[in-house]
């Protein structure tokens, strides 16, 4: 590493400083994120256990949400490792490469989680406004198609960040005031011209997050539309709560996300704040998603009792 004029020449470290303004409890604080990550890891791992063996649960909705599982799981296990590591061992120097790769694998599954809630949002749409072709729109082969549609959206389009900051030769500093690498963290680091860094990260965050946002809302406008023509109480409040779970998932997400987003390019929140917030914002949901639709669906709640008796059982 080479530096000139207290510039940093294309560094090979960073350091992650975890929660600046905190440095003294970040040992305690570490212990309920890892109980969140905890309940993240163990509810996604028994959906992608239930959603498979469960044949009532072969549905578009259930299928998204294995996939949705499956994205929770990977962001946990992205982000979580090193940010304990910082917390409780000190643990703060990363190679600069294995920054930018984490960097991708936090902002490409957040892409991925954003398209997987418009999915479901989009089932829901066809289930309760044209629910008599709801099996020939939603068949295996659309979902397969959806799904790697989103993959490769996030992928294609994150894929681009990593690539343009490593770019960047010269960095007024190599502390990232952050507990993971963030784009923009990252970016505020150069010492020259960022304007396409910041320029492009903008334009992803609301290619995906703005447009899935932007469609979800269109899809429950339409819903709301239709539930509330039906001519029976009761025909209403089912449509509803077929898709309140997805809701509540929806704006956790969506609300959590675009708070992170604009306050670390414009607002003037104090960084610990902005950061413990945008650190929620991406382990809660996961934490929470299983919770939400294992209580909400009958068959998910009857493989939770059923995998819990039998383990008590064989003690």
């Amino acid at each position: 590493m080479g530096y000139t004029n207290l510039s940093y020449l294309n560094p090979r470290t960073v350091i992650l400083v975890g929660i600046p303004g905190l440095e003294h409890v970040q040992f305690w604080i570490g212990f309920p994120f890892f109980v969140v990550c905890l309940v993240a890891l163990l509810g996604n791992l028994f959906l992608l256990i239930i959603v498979p063996r469960e044949r009532s649960l072969h549905q578009p909705m259930y299928i998204f949400l294995a996939v949705l599982a499956a994205t929770d799981l990977g962001l946990c296990l992205a982000i979580a490792p090193k940010m304990l590591a910082i917390f409780w061992f000190g643990s703060c120097s990363m190679a600069f490469d294995t920054c930018l790769t984490q960097l991708f694998f936090i902002h490409a599954l957040q892409g991925m989680e954003s398209g997987i809630l418009l999915a479901m949002a989009f089932d829901r749409y066809v289930a309760i406004c044209d629910p008599l072709r709801h099996p020939s729109i939603l068949t295996p082969l659309f979902l397969l198609r959806v799904i790697l549609m989103v993959a490769v959206r996030a992928t294609v389009l994150v894929g681009i960040l990593p690539v343009l900051l490593k770019r960047l030769q010269r960095f007024h500093s190599i502390v990232i005031v952050h507990s993971y690498c963030e784009h923009m963290a990252v970016v505020k680091l150069a010492a020259e011209d960022v304007t396409i860094n910041k320029s492009y990260g903008l334009f992803v965050a609301f290619a995906i997050l703005g447009f899935d946002m932007i469609f979800v809302f269109i899809s429950y406008f339409l819903i709301f539309q239709a539930v509330l023509h039906l001519p029976q109480k009761e025909a209403r409040s089912k449509a509803f709560n077929t898709c309140t779970a997805h809701i509540v998932v929806f704006l956790e997400f969506y609300i959590l996300a675009f708070f992170s987003f604009f306050s670390h390019r414009f607002g003037h929140v104090s960084p610990y704040i902005h950061i413990l917030l945008s650190t929620i914002y991406l382990l809660l949901p996961p934490a929470l998603n299983p919770i939400v639709y294992g209580v909400k669906t009958k068959e998910i709640r009857k493989w939770v009792v059923h995998i819990f008796v039998l383990k008590s059982n064989t003690q």
